[in-house]
């Protein structure tokens, strides 16, 4: 059923006695298909007004549409080592806010996993994650806006690193990767030299690597010597680089992603942000078809408050209990 997200109904949606349930031109989310679900309405009674693929194809467009504008933006910086904020502001940041509205989380992070392009596919995939997780959180929309922002720019300081470094298929030495923590410093020094960026987007760019326990890098800060925006797009960055297909390396299983972030494997991460993050992303899953690691398919329909990474799946006729049966995970979502 999770097919039916982001679908506009053309008519009001009545349950058996009349009563409206969903309004016309209402577009279909999580909390209207459970509507659906409890007042067992009959799917194709209803009437559609956009097609199923319309707003997932319009998303695949925008964002690589962003990515490719983007893409000339860094390179300008890179000749001339001057950022242009306005034309992000202007160009970039509207589509990047427009595409963490898709009513979907599932489609987004397919179509915001970098599968081609790492360097640049990750800049506004971490710029969309991190905007998503900000409306979580309730910020205002200035917030919102600096942190789209800071986001997007996150990883500007790469534009100084050898290009044959940042693409290397094979481990880096020691000297190389000495040079790629050096993108933090880059960054800072670029933004902060840049007129109309504020100390936050600059603060990002050098903060975005260190961890809650001291042990990140440019600096080993900890805690409250990190600004929060940092904190959010410390996750975002981790979500994305594991989810996305990589010079060295192909994209992990999403249990396994949500499981290392859970235990803090890439570093610890602020408590309040990452459980806002893991459970949101947990919640969205109701509904939602899924590949399980034995190969079966079904349809999670419960999660339990005690252990969201571990969910009621319905294969079938059957149920699978995943806080019971600790060797199955969730491979993949079918968003």
């Amino acid at each position: 059923m999770s097919s039916y997200i982001g679908r506009k109904v053309k008519q009001d949606v009545v349950n058996s006695v009349g009563l409206v349930l969903i309004p016309a031109k209402a577009i279909i989310g999580n909390e209207e298909l459970e509507l659906i679900r409890m007042h067992r309405v009959d799917m194709s009674m209803i009437m559609w007004d956009t097609p199923v693929k319309t707003v997932t194809e319009s998303c695949e467009m925008r964002m690589q549409m962003t990515v490719k504008q983007a893409k000339q933006l860094f390179q300008s910086i890179q000749a001339d080592r001057k950022v242009p904020v306005h034309q992000f502001r202007e160009e970039v940041i509207p589509a990047v806010q427009q595409m963490a509205d898709h009513p979907n989380i599932f489609e987004l992070f397919e179509t915001v996993r970098a599968k081609d392009d790492y360097t640049h596919e990750h800049n506004i995939g971490v710029g969309v994650l991190s905007t998503l997780i900000g409306k979580w959180m309730n910020l205002s929309s200035t917030e919102l806006a600096t942190l789209s922002l800071a986001a997007t720019l996150h990883d500007v300081g790469k534009v100084k690193i050898p290009i044959e470094i940042l693409n290397k298929p094979g481990k880096l030495t020691k000297e190389e990767y000495a040079m790629i923590k050096q993108h933090t410093i880059f960054g800072y020094e670029l933004l902060r030299d840049t007129v109309g960026v504020g100390h936050r987007v600059a603060s990002v760019a050098i903060q975005h690597h260190e961890r809650e326990d001291g042990r990140g890098y440019p600096f080993g800060l900890k805690k409250d010597q990190i600004d929060i925006f940092s904190k959010v797009v410390a996750i975002a960055d981790i979500f994305h680089a594991m989810s996305s297909k990589r010079p060295y390396h192909e994209p992990m299983p999403f249990y396994e992603i949500i499981k290392q972030m859970r235990e803090g494997t890439f570093g610890e991460f602020e408590p309040e942000i990452i459980s806002v993050f893991l459970t949101n992303i947990t919640a969205h899953l109701i509904g939602n078809d899924v590949l399980l690691s034995d190969g079966r398919r079904g349809e999670v329909v419960y999660i339990n408050p005690h252990d969201i990474g571990s969910p009621l799946i319905k294969v079938g006729s059957d149920f699978v209990d995943l806080s019971k049966e600790r060797n199955i995970q969730i491979q993949s979502i079918f968003a």
